[in-house]
């Protein structure tokens, strides 16, 4: 008889591996999409230069002629990228920041016996890597990193550098453009829960008057500001604690706020990704979206996330969005590592799951004014991704792979024989299958493979439960649909 092997799409890694039953268990450079498996795009060098630092954010878009530009924050540097080359526009007098996030220590925090008497090794108080915020003040630019504070502005120009927005708040800790143009600074004034915007129209007027719409509010919250998105017709401003509305009231008061969520905020600055329907993010222990209402979003792989977490350098990590699959991805550093190492993927339209370890990006913007996602790694490379399936050129190969959970056969003291499997694979030989069989959940695992994936492929093996894993052979875009097995019941054992 044919036997399919049903396992529903995404990753599950909360608990044990026998947990995973039925399930697909871990994975890597692969993803789910209309009910098939598919190797992740590859990449490829989208310049020849390098820039200095670690990027901690990118923002494209297209100026008034329709030319691409896509700005790159670092630690120590701001760039223009316009497709071809990388334009240092580093504003002068810029302050240099941190490339990664440094701890401080003291008496009091901590457990209790948590450390030798009279030491004091537990973090008090972390110093953040630097990160950027962006958006467009019309066809120009508009930036502000969190170390230096100040609000940039620059004119397109490849000649010339961004300059300090005449009158603006200093010592900010982020930016937007509101849809009525209004230039908004975040934690202003080194305030963190501080909003201040310019005059309607002219972001280098800020001091209200009676004679302007500059303005400003302080937010009611315990946390900081970390950062603000347009979604759904609002500005919503994350905090580390809460989420409020930012809403356009007009004159006399300009803008309003509302606390719309509590015990949801954000894990850094740049956790979020805006989608149709509203947002998700990144929070201490959970996901979270908005759609209107605050929701946690179900996830079959956060004791795997949050269990495996570097939270000292929580504030490196990034939500790209890849709208063409319905993606939402975060880099972030796993517990041994202090740089990006790790990524996970909501797929927010099939809703599911996905995670992978060799992907190492430190910022991503989705695909609009640049025909593909563009992303950064730690070294300063540039890359476009989902273009061709290699690593700009290198094979990836057999780091996509995909393995299941065990998969029960049968029961009791009866055995299965898988004699052959018959694939649903668009391009033959393109992935290989292997197989780990037991006879008991803590028996011995006899390994069976790789096995190339043809019409038919003689296997040969016995057991009562296994587990099956697929490897991308070549690099190419191969299709699984859903595997079956010949099979025949065995002797008793």
């Amino acid at each position: 008889m044919l036997l399919p092997l049903k396992i529903p799409a995404g990753i599950y890694r909360n608990g044990t591996n026998f947990q995973a039953a039925g399930r697909w268990y871990d994975c890597n450079l692969v993803r789910f999409f209309e009910g098939t498996i598919r190797p992740f795009g590859g990449w490829q060098a989208a310049a020849t230069s390098v820039v200095a630092g670690a990027p901690r954010g990118l923002f494209a878009w297209r100026d008034n002629t329709f030319n691409r530009w896509c700005a790159i924050g670092t630690h120590s540097h701001l760039y223009a990228f316009n497709g071809g080359s990388i334009y240092d526009i580093t504003p002068a007098g810029f302050t240099t920041g941190r490339p990664s996030s440094f701890p401080g220590v003291g008496y009091g925090f901590g457990p209790y016996g948590s450390a030798v008497y009279g030491a004091s090794p537990v973090v008090a108080n972390v110093l953040d890597a630097t990160t950027w915020s962006f958006d467009n003040w019309g066809q120009f630019l508009v930036g502000c990193s969190t170390s230096d504070g100040k609000l940039y502005q620059w004119e397109l120009s490849s000649i010339a550098l961004a300059q300090v927005i005449a009158n603006a708040p200093t010592n900010c800790s982020s930016l937007i453009v509101s849809a009525e143009r209004y230039l908004i600074a975040l934690g202003a004034g080194g305030d963190p829960r501080r909003v201040s915007w310019s005059t309607q129209e002219d972001n280098t007027d800020w001091t209200p008057t009676s004679l302007n719409t500059a303005g400003g509010l302080n937010l009611v919250t315990n946390g900081r500001i970390r950062s603000a998105r347009r979604v759904r017709g609002q500005i919503i401003i994350w905090t580390d604690s809460d989420i409020h509305a930012l809403n356009y009231l007009g004159p006399p008061f300009i803008y309003g706020t509302e606390r719309i969520g509590g015990f949801c905020g954000i894990i850094s600055a740049n956790a979020m990704a805006v989608i149709d329907s509203g947002a998700v993010w990144m929070g201490v222990n959970s996901f979270f979206s908005y759609d209107g209402a605050i929701s946690d979003i179900p996830c079959d792989v956060s004791d795997y996330v949050f269990s495996d977490f570097n939270s000292e350098q929580a504030a490196k990590v990034y939500a790209g969005l890849n709208t063409k699959f319905g993606e939402v991805i975060w880099f972030y550093c796993s517990a041994a590592s202090d740089e990006i190492d790790r990524y996970v993927i909501y797929n927010y339209r099939e809703k599911h799951w996905s995670i992978g370890s060799t992907l190492s990006r430190t910022c991503w913007t989705d695909a609009s004014a640049f025909p593909f996602p563009l992303a950064a790694d730690a070294f300063g490379f540039l890359y476009q991704h989902e273009t061709g399936w290699t690593d700009s050129g290198n094979q990836i190969g057999g780091l996509r792979y995909l393995t299941a959970g065990p998969v029960q056969l049968a029961d009791g003291d009866k055995v299965i024989d898988i004699m052959q499997v018959v694939p649903d694979e668009k391009s033959q030989g393109q992935v290989e299958l292997q197989f780990s069989a037991q006879f008991t959940p803590e028996g011995t695992q006899y390994f069976y493979g790789p096995f190339p994936m043809s019409s038919y492929v003689d296997v040969r093996l016995s057991g009562r439960q296994i587990s099956p894993t697929i490897n991308g052979a070549s690099d190419a875009d191969w299709r699984v649909g859903q595997i079956r097995f010949e099979t025949v019941q065995g002797g008793r054992r």
